[in-house]
C-alpha cells in the first residue's frame, strides 16, 4: 500500500512572463522594448538606480528612490523650460 499523497507548499511565484532581470518589478521587457531607452543619461541612470535598489536594505532603497525621484523631477522641469 502506498502512502496518501500530501501536497507540498505552493510554488513560489516567479517573475511574470516577459520580465527581464534588472528591471524594476512590474516592468516587462516588452514595455521597455516598445518605448525604448529614455536616451537621456540622467533618466537612464535614475531608472537603473531604481532597478538596482531592490538588492539594497530598505533604508537604502528609500534613499535610492528619493534620489531617482529628484533626478527625474529636475529633468522634467528642464524639459518644460526648454
Amino acid at each position: 500500500m502506498t502512502a496518501p499523497h500530501r501536497p507540498g507548499p505552493p510554488p513560489r511565484p516567479g517573475p511574470p512572463p516577459g520580465a527581464r532581470p534588472g528591471l524594476p518589478p512590474g516592468i516587462r521587457a516588452a514595455a521597455v522594448e516598445e518605448v525604448g531607452e529614455a536616451s537621456h543619461p540622467a533618466v537612464d541612470a535614475a531608472v537603473r538606480g531604481m532597478a538596482n535598489a531592490e538588492a539594497l536594505a530598505p533604508a537604502d532603497q528609500i534613499a535610492q528612490y528619493e534620489a531617482a525621484y529628484e533626478t527625474l523631477r529636475e529633468t522634467l522641469a528642464s524639459i518644460d523650460q526648454a
